[in-house]
C-alpha cells in the first residue's frame, strides 16, 4: 500500500476529530473564532513537530525560497477565503444550495492542478472522483432536504456561486501547499511537509490575529479563555495538517482531497453507531457511491 493512503485516512480521521471539538464550543466561539483557535494553537505544536523531524533524522531544515513563499501564501490565503466564503454563504435562505456546490473541491482541485503544476489523472482516478462527487453532493441533498431539481436549476444563484468559489479556493490552496512542499529544495518528504506546515500557519495566524483585531477582538480572548477545549483542537487541527502536508507532498492534491472524503464515512458510522441517528435511503446510496468511487480512484 502506497504510504499517502493510510496517511490521509489518518488526517480525515484527524479532521473528523476537530471539528466534532469546534462544534462543543458552539456559542462560545463563532466559527472565524474557531478557525483561528485552530491557527493560533497549532502554531506551537508545528514547531515542536518540526523540531523532532528534524531531530530524529538528522536533515537540516530547508530554507524556504521566494517561490516557496509564493506558493505557500497563496495557499494560506485561499483557505482562509474559502472559509469566509462558505461562511458568507449560511447568510443566505437557501445556504444548503451553496454548501452542495462547494463539494465540488475534488473535481476543481484536479483541474487546478493540471493547469499549475502540470499533473493529470488516470481514467480510473477521474472516474472515482466523479463517483465520489455525486455520493458527496447526495448526502450533501439529503441532510438538507433539497431536490435534484433544485440543486441542477439553482447553480447561476449567488448562493451556488459562492459555494463553487469556496470550492475553487479550497483546491488552490491543496494545489499551492503540494506545489510549496516540492520547491523546497533538500530534505525528504516528512521536513518539506513539516516546513511548508509551519510557514503556512504561521501566515495564517498573523493574518486571523490582525483580521479579529480590527473586526472582533473578543474571539482572540475568548480562544484562550477556554484554552482545555481549543488546546486540543489546535493540536489535533496541526495532526491533521501533517497528513494532509505530507500526503499532498508524496502524492497529487487531486488523489489525496478525494481519499479525503473517507472522512464522511466516519461522520456517517459515528452518527449511525453511537448517536443512533436515522439514516435515510438517500445516504446510504450517498455512502455507497463515497466508497465505490474511493476504491476505484485506489484500485483502477
Amino acid at each position: 500500500m502506497d504510504p499517502w493512503i493510510p496517511i490521509t485516512v489518518a488526517a480525515a480521521f484527524a479532521q473528523n476529530l476537530r471539528t466534532a471539538l469546534q462544534k462543543h464550543l458552539t456559542g462560545r466561539l463563532t466559527a472565524l473564532g474557531a478557525t483561528f483557535a485552530r491557527f493560533v494553537l497549532g502554531l506551537p505544536f508545528a514547531a515542536l513537530y518540526l523540531w523532532l523531524v528534524a531531530a530524529t533524522t538528522g536533515q537540516p531544515i530547508p530554507l524556504p525560497d521566494a517561490l516557496f513563499a509564493i506558493y505557500g501564501a497563496i495557499g494560506g490565503l485561499a483557505q482562509i477565503l474559502a472559509t469566509f466564503c462558505l461562511l458568507s454563504a449560511f447568510q443566505f435562505r437557501n445556504f444548503a444550495v451553496g454548501t452542495t456546490y462547494s463539494k465540488t473541491e475534488t473535481v476543481q482541485t484536479a483541474l487546478i492542478a493540471a493547469v499549475v503544476l502540470g499533473e493529470t489523472l488516470s481514467l480510473g482516478a477521474a472516474i472515482g472522483i466523479a463517483v465520489s462527487l455525486a455520493g458527496v453532493i447526495a448526502i450533501s441533498a439529503a441532510r438538507s432536504r433539497l431536490s435534484a431539481r433544485t440543486i441542477l436549476t439553482g447553480w447561476t444563484e449567488k448562493p451556488a456561486l459562492i459555494g463553487l468559489a469556496s470550492g475553487g479556493l479550497f483546491g488552490v490552496s491543496a494545489v499551492c501547499y503540494r506545489a510549496a512542499s516540492l520547491a523546497l529544495d533538500g530534505g525528504d518528504v516528512l521536513i518539506r511537509a513539516a516546513t511548508t506546515l509551519l510557514c503556512v500557519l504561521a501566515f495564517q495566524t498573523i493574518a486571523m490575529t490582525v483580521y479579529l483585531a480590527l473586526t472582533d477582538r473578543s474571539q482572540i480572548v475568548r480562544v484562550f479563555r477556554h484554552w482545555r477545549w481549543t488546546l486540543w483542537i489546535g493540536l489535533i487541527g496541526m495532526l491533521g495538517s501533517a497528513g494532509w502536508f505530507t500526503a499532498m507532498t508524496l502524492q497529487q492534491a487531486a488523489y489525496v482531497r478525494a481519499l479525503g472524503q473517507v472522512e464522511l464515512v466516519f461522520t456517517f458510522a459515528a452518527s449511525t453507531l453511537f448517536f443512533r441517528e436515522r439514516t435515510t435511503p438517500t445516504e446510504m446510496a450517498g455512502i455507497a457511491l463515497v466508497v465505490g468511487g474511493i476504491l476505484f480512484l485506489l484500485l483502477l
